[in-house]
């Protein structure tokens, strides 16, 4: 059974992938057997085969340099860049939580460490036809705590504050926060890491910069954020 993190967004487009690449990059530079899981996606392209290429996946295996393929790390994937149950609805599929948790026991079984990547903010429908299917519901089905991933700038207070209200109502452990895009000149972005820590008690695990290559963090500190 590998140990595991779930990685949360404030919302779409906080660089959630990127993240994941960075821990994954940087447990592989450490020697460490890690997998990364991203169980649902939106927003991908047709490859010339016909398969569908699911771009986050594609980003963290190619930056990384993790040897698993695109189906080992994914499970639905869909082609409209809507939330993933109007994507589903609109292409006639069906979420289902048993193929994804079959999925990730697969994954379980081979990796001694596993990031899995959530679908836009914490808030996500996976399935909305007449049943339904939350984000948050495969966090619980498979016992992981969380990272919450904020862009630094300007709203991080308030996206961030949000998040974790909505993720401890729910009884979701939240290991600590990582600023995206931080620049250390900007006060905006040097308030945020102060306010963000002192008003929600959250660790802040690490400031990001723009395009970094690497992460800043030692073995100790990054084997602690996994389960």
């Amino acid at each position: 059974m590998s140990k595991k993190i779930f990685i949360l967004g404030t919302g779409t487009d906080v660089g959630k992938s990127y993240i994941s690449a960075l821990i994954v990059k940087k447990m592989r530079e450490f020697g460490l057997n890690i997998g990364y899981f991203k169980p649902v996606s939106s927003g991908n392209l047709v490859g010339d085969d016909g398969d569908i290429i699911p771009l986050d996946v594609k980003f963290v295996r190619e930056f990384s340099k993790i040897e698993l393929s695109y189906s080992q790390m994914s499970e639905y994937n869909f082609l409209k860049p809507y939330s993933p149950h109007l994507s589903a609805i609109n292409e006639k599929k069906q979420v289902n939580l048993d193929k994804i948790l079959a999925k990730f026991k697969i994954l379980d079984e081979i990796c001694d460490f596993l990031v899995i990547e959530g679908a836009g903010g914490a808030i996500c429908p996976f399935r909305y036809d007449g049943a339904k299917l939350m984000l948050l519901d495969i966090v619980k089905a498979i016992n992981s705590s969380v990272i919450i991933v904020s862009d630094a700038a300007l709203g991080a207070i308030n996206q961030v504050g949000l998040t974790s209200f909505y993720l401890n109502q729910n009884g979701i452990n939240i290991k600590g926060v990582i600023l995206n895009n931080f620049d250390e000149n900007c006060p905006i972005c040097v308030d945020n890491k102060k306010m963000i820590k002192e008003l929600f008690s959250l660790e802040i695990l690490s400031c990001v910069k723009r395009d970094e290559l690497s992460l800043e963090i030692n073995k100790n500190d990054i084997l602690n954020i996994f389960n």
